[in-house]
C-alpha cells in the first residue's frame, strides 16, 4: 500500500509539523509512508499516551475516528487533528451509548468494560476500558459474576476462554479480522512450515485455535523481535508488515491473507496530513461531560493494567 517517497511533501509537513509545534502519531495498520513521517508508531492508547508525554501543542492522529477521541480525551487542552474526518471505525459503530444504557438496564448489577476500539460517549457508559493485549488482566481482576463486554464479540470470547469467566457479549467484530479465514492460516503454514503463527484476537476463534500466538499489535512487534522467529505468518491487518519488515532486517513476514486490509485506514495520505496542517483541521473533540467518565474508565484500567 505505500508509495514511493516524496521528498519535498515531506519537508513541508515537518516545516509545518515544526511550526505548529505539533506530534505526528500513526497507527500500525497505517500506509508506510505515513508511518515513516510519524513522530511515534504503534497501538491507539500507546499513542495518546505518548503523546501526553511530549510538548506538543497539536496531536496530528494518524488513525480512525475513535482513536483521535482517546487522545482527546487523555490530552485535554490540545488540539487533536484526524487528516481524514471520514475514517472511522466499524466495530465501534456497532454499538452506541444509548444501546450500552438499555444492556446496563437489563443487567444493573453488572460490571462494564469496553474495548478501547469505542467511541468515547461508550466509553463514558463504562466501568472499565481494555486493550487487546490487557483485556484478559482486566476482566480477571474483577470480581463481579456478571460482567458485560463490548462491543467486539470476538475479543470477548477470547478474554473469556482465557479467564474462564462467562460474559455478556455484545455482537459487534472488526470486519478487516473477519476476512482472515481458517484456510488462509492452513495454506499459509504449508507454504512456509518453519514460521510461527500470530493472530490478533479480534479474529474469530477458530482461527485463533489455529495459531501459535494470539496478541495485540503491539505484542506482534515484541514477537516478531525474539531471536527464535526468523519466519512469521501474520494475522492482522496487511500494513503491519511495513513496521515489522522495517525494524527486524533479515527476517520473513507474511500475511495470513492479502484481504485483511482497512479501507478506513489507508484514507490518511501525506497530502491529506499536510492539508490538516495546513489548515487545522478537521478537529476532534470530545465534550467535557463525556471526557471526564470516559477518562474515569480508562483510568481504572490503567490503575489495574
Amino acid at each position: 500500500m505505500s508509495k514511493p517517497r516524496d521528498d519535498r511533501l515531506e519537508k513541508e509537513i515537518l516545516k509545518l509539523k515544526k511550526e505548529r509545534n505539533a506530534v505526528i502519531l500513526s497507527h500500525n495498520y497505517q500506509r508506510g509512508e505515513v508511518q515513516d513521517i510519524a513522530d511515534f508508531v504503534g497501538d491507539s492508547l500507546e499513542l495518546s499516551q505518548k503523546a501526553a508525554k511530549t510538548e506538543a501543542d497539536v496531536i496530528v492522529f494518524c488513525g480512525v475516528h475513535f482513536m483521535a477521541e482517546t487522545a482527546a480525551i487523555l490530552n485535554p487542552g490540545r488540539t487533536v487533528l484526524l487528516p481524514d474526518a471520514s475514517a472511522g471505525c466499524p466495530m465501534a459503530n456497532m454499538i452506541t451509548a444509548d444501546q450500552l444504557r438499555q444492556q446496563k438496564q437489563k443487567m444493573p448489577a453488572a460490571t462494564v468494560v469496553t474495548y478501547i476500539n469505542s467511541t468515547a460517549a461508550v466509553k463514558a457508559e463504562s466501568d472499565y476500558c481494555c486493550t487487546s493485549a490487557n483485556g484478559v488482566k482486566i476482566v480477571g481482576s474483577i470480581d463481579n459474576p456478571e460482567i458485560i463486554f463490548v462491543p467486539d464479540q470476538y475479543l470477548g470470547d477470547f478474554i473469556a476462554r482465557r479467564t474462564g469467566k462467562t460474559l455478556t457479549l455484545w455482537p459487534g467484530y472488526c470486519p478487516t479480522h473477519m476476512r482472515i479465514l481458517p484456510e488462509d492460516i492452513i495454506n499459509r503454514r504449508q507454504e512456509h512450515p518453519q514460521a510461527k503463527v500470530v493472530v490478533h484476537p479480534e479474529c474469530r476463534p477458530d482461527v485463533i485455535a489455529l495459531a501459535d500466538e494470539a496478541l495485540s499489535t503491539s505484542g506482534m512487534i515484541r514477537y516478531a523481535a525474539r531471536p527464535d522467529v526468523i519466519e512469521l505468518i501474520v494475522g492482522t491487518e496487511v500494513e503491519i508488515l511495513h513496521r515489522l519488515h522495517k525494524e527486524n532486517p533479515g527476517k520473513q513476514f507474511f500475511a495470513a491473507s492479502k484481504k485483511a486490509v482497512c479501507p478506513n485506514m489507508k484514507k490518511i495520505t501525506l497530502d491529506k496530513i499536510l492539508e490538516s496542517l495546513e489548515t487545522m483541521t478537521p478537529v476532534v473533540t470530545v465534550p467535557e461531560a463525556i471526557r471526564v467518565r470516559a477518562k474515569a474508565a480508562v483510568d481504572r484500567m490503567l490503575a489495574k493494567a
